[in-house]
This record gives C-alpha cells, sequence and structure tokens, in this order.
C-alpha cells in the first residue's frame, strides 16, 4: 500500500481526508497547511508515494509546490485535489508535474481509483481530465519551444488569447475588452481556424507553448 502525504490548509478537511485514506488502508505519513510546511516535513529517507496536493493554499500554493516536486523530487505521483474544475487550473497543475486532477467533492469511490491507478498506472484519467489533455501537456517541453509554429496574430486576438488563459468567462472577457459577446465568439472562431484547435483548451496550450502567456 502506498504512503500518502496530505496538504491542505482547510484543517477540518484534511482530517476528514485523512481518515478516508487510512480506511482505504493508506499510510498517512503526515499532514502540512501549505506547500513550504510540507517541503519542510519531507524525509528524503522516507519519501511518500502520492502527494495529495490543494491548490489554494497560504504561504506556497499547489502550482509552487507542484513545481518544486517536479524539480527536486519527480518520482512523487502529485494528485491534485481542489474545487477548481475550470481548464486553466487543470492544465497549469498538470504542467507543473501532477499525475491527475480530481474534485474536493468526489465520492470516495473515485478517490480510491485515482490511488489506485496512480500505483499502477502512473496517473489517474478521470472524466474532468481526458488522458490525451494530460499527454499534450506534459509534451509540450519535449516539442521544443514551438515557436516554428506561431501563427501572426493582431493585437485584439492576442489580448483575447491572454484573457482566455485566466478564469474569466467569455462574457466576462467581452466586458474586458469592451465589445460584445457575439464580437468575442468571431475572435475565439478565429483563433481555433488559425491556430487549428477546437476547444479553449487548445488555445491556452498554444499560449503556454508560444510564451504569450506564462504560468
Amino acid at each position: 500500500m502506498p504512503n500518502i502525504v496530505l496538504a491542505d490548509d482547510h484543517v477540518l478537511l484534511r482530517n476528514g481526508l485523512a481518515e478516508l485514506v487510512k480506511s482505504l488502508g493508506h499510510t498517512v505519513l503526515f499532514e502540512a497547511n501549505n506547500g513550504k510546511e510540507l517541503i519542510a516535513k519531507l524525509n528524503p529517507l522516507l519519501l511518500p508515494d502520492i502527494i495529495l496536493l490543494d491548490i489554494n493554499m497560504p504561504e506556497m500554493d499547489g502550482y509552487k509546490t507542484a513545481q518544486w516536486l517536479k524539480a527536486n523530487h519527480p518520482g512523487i505521483k502529485i494528485l491534485a485535489l481542489s474545487m477548481y474544475d475550470n481548464e486553466t487550473a487543470i492544465i497549469r497543475m498538470l504542467k507543473y508535474g501532477a499525475r491527475g486532477y480530481i474534485l474536493k467533492d468526489s465520492e470516495p469511490i473515485e478517490l480510491k481509483k485515482a490511488i489506485h491507478s496512480l500505483m499502477e498506472k502512473g496517473f489517474y484519467y478521470s472524466e474532468l481530465v481526458s488522458g490525451k489533455l494530460i499527454h499534450a501537456i506534459n509534451n509540450l517541453e519535449d516539442e521544443g519551444d514551438g515557436l516554428q509554429n506561431l501563427v501572426p496574430l493582431n493585437d485584439r486576438e492576442t489580448e483575447f488569447l491572454k484573457y482566455t488563459c485566466t478564469e474569466l468567462t467569455y462574457k466576462e472577457i467581452a466586458d474586458k475588452m469592451f465589445v460584445s459577446p457575439r464580437t468575442i465568439d468571431g475572435y475565439r472562431d478565429a483563433l481555433f481556424e488559425k491556430l487549428h484547435v477546437k476547444t479553449r483548451v487548445g488555445l491556452v496550450m498554444y499560449a503556454i507553448k508560444n510564451g504569450i502567456v506564462t504560468v
């Protein structure tokens, strides 16, 4: 059975999660309030197999913690556990090294499946995050800088693309850019055609790969 560490600043939720993990037969090595505390508690002689990592934490959030773990302990499997179900948060966590991503309101059976899948396959493909998306994000770094594929964009398209990489809805982006939602639909459809992508995830991936936004 894998050794597991939990990092979440919500103590009650974390304690409940720890009890659930133990009830599944796993060992909880320790719990941490944030990434900084997690790093301080890591024992190089007894590293966890899996870290259940929240995103929104004080001092050192899940994004920065995942980056540090990927650089220093790439063998530890990170399972992002968050309330955020938006595409940008998912992409960032997978890009920074998470092997899976589930929501905090998931059923216990999904957590059980995720832990098992991480140990058996090295990743967890949930309905929220497809295997294709994980593969694409992890391969961004392996494909070079990708700048040879950079498509010329006008200023408004670039501005729209940057907003696409935030948590704003398309309607909120329209408000920010002082245009109608129909105009935003036009920008989106034009970029879908120019960049040969079909989803907002594809737009975000293009922007990250080509340095239009940094994560």
